[in-house]
């Protein structure tokens, strides 16, 4: 099995694989091109958006700097907005779906290290080679969500549709649709209700007026 193919698997792999290398290094130098152009060079930045990632949704943005990791694993579907400086460590897969608002500093993780010292430092392989090895876990982002700033989204977490998440969260743990949640480590705060509606809120709203669906 390849080291890509034991990613998938969620079993443990070798980060320095040189096949592995390869794929880091492509999406590391076209993450650093992407941010030596300027914003208003947006046909640019996006074609390397899409030769970056395995996916992205049409009329999705990112602001920069952008850091993909592997790059190829994540998938972004349309009309999501990332405000600066984003890094997906997408060694496992990365699923964002559609609609969603992200605050500045978003960090996505998938890469989980040994607990004890020895191993996390070097295991033995299907060879018996002395490696280091790690394993990773998807992340599953739905869609209709908002993030706010320096928000941390762990392995293996799944963030249902229609989420808030608050900012400066560190997120360990699965979260349902229509939740807001905060904190480190992010827990649900409350259900998102038709309470929380802007129409609730005339004094923000002002002479504004909320959609009817």
């Amino acid at each position: 099995m390849r080291e890509e193919e034991k990613i998938f698997a969620g079993t443990l792999f070798c980060p320095g694989d040189p096949d592995l290398k390869a794929i880091k290094l492509r999406s590391h130098n076209l993450s650093q091109k992407f941010n030596s152009l300027r914003e208003d060079e947006a046909e640019e930045r996006m074609a390397l958006l899409h030769e970056i990632t395995g996916a992205f949704g049409a009329g999705s943005f990112m602001q920069g700097p952008i850091f993909f990791h592997y790059g190829r694993h994540t998938r972004i579907g349309a009309k999501n907005f990332f405000n600066y400086n984003t890094t997906i460590q997408d060694d496992a897969p990365v699923t964002i779906g559609e609609d969603n608002n992200f605050g500045p500093n978003l960090t996505i993780v998938t890469p989980v290290h040994p607990m004890l010292p020895d191993e996390r430092y070097l295991m033995l392989n299907e060879k018996g080679e002395e490696k280091h090895m790690c394993y990773a876990k998807p992340v599953n982002i739905g869609s209709h969500c908002w993030f706010g700033a320096n928000v941390t989204v762990c392995p293996g977490v799944t963030i249902g549709d229609n989420c808030v998440i608050g900012a400066g969260s560190v997120v360990t743990r699965d979260i349902p649709p229509m939740s807001f949640a905060a904190g480190v480590p992010c827990k649900v705060v409350r259900p998102i209700t038709e309470a929380d509606s802007m129409v609730n809120k005339p004094e923000i709203l002002g002479d504004n007026r909320v959609i009817k669906k």
